[in-house]
């Protein structure tokens, strides 16, 4: 298998949704030479749920449905689909994928085996870490000018309730584009129960079938979303 990291890196330039009051926090508690003659070395950590490569839980947009940490197995280790729609979010930023689009692919590449995961590559991660292109707008807590392309509600409604899908993902902030003011795709997915990725990179380096996804988040009790380490597996 070939493995390919689908995450960012947590640090200084990472990119958060505009609204929470922190950021990535990393700060040294002991660095360096100890009394006893060796080194050591230890850090405090501190992130808000959702920023960076991360997953949503179900419960993020609809109540009494799983949080991070019920999330099943089943729903983190599942064979990819890479829809590619790189070429329309260039021509329009704000497009959001149709159910034209995903019957498109399967004319192509054949129709998308039951429980898979959805991965929409947008090219978006070429623009990380530069947050107004990413996001459209960089105002700090002022999320009502964002600007980026993601799924569309129809497309989700036929992936899930037509392709069983467990779980979706894409290389943008959000798995609702970014002018959305209602968030359809996240309440949909949350009722559904299905786990959502966000801030994906390296989506090009898929094949449009075949991969394996490992997406394991930071097992958080009661949390709405959690830092993950995404990779895939290519036979």
């Amino acid at each position: 298998m070939q493995m390919v990291d689908l995450s960012h890196t947590y640090g200084p330039d990472t990119l958060y949704w505009p609204s929470p009051p922190a950021k990535f926090d990393h700060k040294a508690l002991s660095y360096g030479q100890t009394s006893g003659g060796y080194f050591y070395a230890a850090f405090s950590l501190c992130t808000p749920e959702h920023g960076g490569t991360h997953m949503d839980a179900p419960n993020h947009f609809f109540k009494d449905r799983q949080t991070i940490d019920q999330i099943p197995l089943g729903n983190l280790f599942l064979p990819a689909v890479v829809i590619d729609v790189e070429a329309q979010a260039q021509a329009d930023r704000n497009y959001r994928l149709t159910v034209a689009d995903i019957q498109a692919f399967e004319t192509k590449h054949g129709v998308i085996s039951q429980g898979s995961a959805i991965l929409l590559r947008t090219g978006w991660d070429q623009y990380w870490p530069d947050a107004k292109a990413y996001l459209g707008d960089d105002t700090a807590g002022d999320a009502s000018n964002l600007s980026f392309p993601s799924f569309s509600a129809a497309a989700i409604t036929y992936l899930i309730e037509e392709r069983s899908t467990k779980l979706i993902g894409l290389d943008t902030a959000s798995i609702d584009y970014g002018k959305t003011t209602d968030f359809p795709v996240h309440q949909i997915v949350g009722e559904a129960n299905i786990p959502g990725l966000e801030n994906l990179t390296g989506l090009a380096s898929l094949p449009a079938t075949g991969a394996f996804i490992i997406a394991l988040p930071m097992k958080v009790k009661g949390g709405s979303g959690a830092p993950t380490r995404v990779v895939a597996l290519i036979p």
